[in-house]
């Protein structure tokens, strides 16, 4: 027989202790779209593997290096989803979303990459992601950055930054890449290897580059921003008023020019000092030709995304925890009738007192050990049945947070009781 199987690397296991953060960060993202007026989406994890060839770009890292693909045994070339955007757009264009109507969604849930794993980034990751389609102006741009903002303060994030670029049209943007080409050609020499197979491809992605021997030769390069055409220059002006209206301090990035092909116009990132090399926590941009390329009407579309793992990491770092769940009480049961009669206890205390967590002893034990598991449950209060107490109809209440004398209450006024004695913060 083998030893025990593990988690493919670069895919984890999150376990219960882990878990409040995420549902922190999940629970605050979802009341605030609802607050903006975004609905939920949903679409699958596989999608055929051309949706992203097509949509990210055939030369990007993604696509020729990261990208979970097989054949099924229909013969069908398949992919886990490496990002949620493509699949969004498919999933609108195929259910007829986007017929002269506007829509502001979002969705959730993992994504899969191929990649090296380290500290933030895993090959299986978690991202929160939302898009609004057709809106050309700059102000679902801004909405798009006062929203994430809004996000940050209320998980009560601080000192992220904030990075935007323009891209400007596909039409001067393939005249500044003609520039880059000349600039990067003119410096072949100095060129790692992944940057001499940019440089054919995409050469804006060397502007992404992360090798530091390449850094003063790339602060040399043309900047986008001098090459925007008019209408991307007025957006892109129009833009930062926005932003500096409503507060929001940031930074122009000429450099900042996103991993995937379908971006457009606006782009941007938040970042943090706080994870080391891995700064992006938030990052997204305008994408107005994507509609169209994977076969639907022309449609101005934008959206971000963040990754859930960076996010929870930086709260982590930051000594951010996340809000005490509802109170608890523990249903300690000792004796042959007290299970049989405790369940049913249970019940009827669930019933009368929604959002309280209530955990009934299972798996019988003594008295001390049960107090002991009551303990450990976090709970705050204890609720004792023991045969004597079934035969008077009472239980006995006992304070686990605090010093307190243990109480004798009916059952019939359990509710009442339980629901005074959890409303005071100390148990008392």
């Amino acid at each position: 027989m083998g030893g025990a199987l593990q988690a493919v690397r670069g895919m984890n296991d999150l376990l219960p202790g882990q878990l409040p953060l995420w549902q922190f960060v999940e629970q605050q993202a979802r009341e605030l779209f609802a607050a903006y007026g975004y609905q939920e989406f949903r679409v699958p994890l596989v999608e055929h593997a051309e949706l992203f060839q097509r949509s990210i770009g055939e030369h990007t890292d993604i696509v020729e290096k990261e990208m979970y693909t097989f054949e099924d045994r229909g013969g069908d070339r398949l992919s886990l989803r490496p990002e949620a955007t493509a699949g969004l757009v498919r999933a609108a264009i195929e259910n007829g979303l986007l017929h002269n109507q506007k829509h502001r969604l979002w969705t959730a849930g993992p994504m899969f990459r191929h990649e090296r794993p380290q500290q933030g980034r895993y090959r299986q990751f978690h991202q929160i992601d939302c898009e609004a389609f057709g809106y050309e102006g700059p102000d679902v741009d801004a909405e798009m950055i006062l929203m994430s903002a809004r996000l940050w303060r209320r998980l009560g994030i601080g000192g992220l930054r904030l990075r935007i670029n323009s891209l400007g049209t596909p039409e001067s943007r393939r005249m500044y890449r003609g520039r880059l080409v000349e600039y990067f050609g003119r410096h072949r020499t100095l060129l790692d290897a992944d940057s001499l197979r940019r440089l054919e491809g995409n050469p804006l992605r060397i502007l992404d580059s992360k090798n530091p021997a390449l850094a003063e030769m790339i602060a040399g390069a043309p900047a986008i921003t001098d090459h925007l055409d008019d209408g991307s220059r007025v957006h892109f002006e129009r833009f930062q008023e926005l932003l500096a209206g409503c507060g929001i301090a940031f930074t122009i990035d000429p450099r900042l020019v996103r991993g995937l092909d379908y971006y457009s116009r606006t782009v941007f990132e938040w970042t943090t000092t706080a994870l080391g090399a891995q700064d992006a926590v938030c990052s997204g941009g305008r994408y107005d030709g994507l509609v169209a390329q994977l076969g639907g009407g022309a449609t101005p579309a934008i959206g971000w995304a963040l990754g859930v793992e960076r996010l929870v990491s930086l709260m982590q770092a930051t000594g951010i925890a996340a809000p005490a769940g509802p109170p608890g009480l523990y249903v300690v049961l000792a004796g042959d009738r007290a299970v049989r009669e405790g369940l049913a206890v249970a019940e009827r205390l669930r019933d009368a007192l929604p959002g309280i967590v209530i955990e009934v002893n299972l798996g019988g034990g003594s008295f001390k050990s049960q107090l002991r598991r009551a303990d450990r449950s976090q709970a705050r209060l204890a609720l004792i049945i023991g045969d004597d107490e079934v035969a008077r109809r009472t239980a006995a209440i006992k304070s686990l947070r605090a010093e307190a004398a243990q109480q004798e209450c009916a059952w019939e006024d359990l509710p009442a009781r339980i629901g005074s004695l959890l409303r005071n913060e100390d148990g008392r």
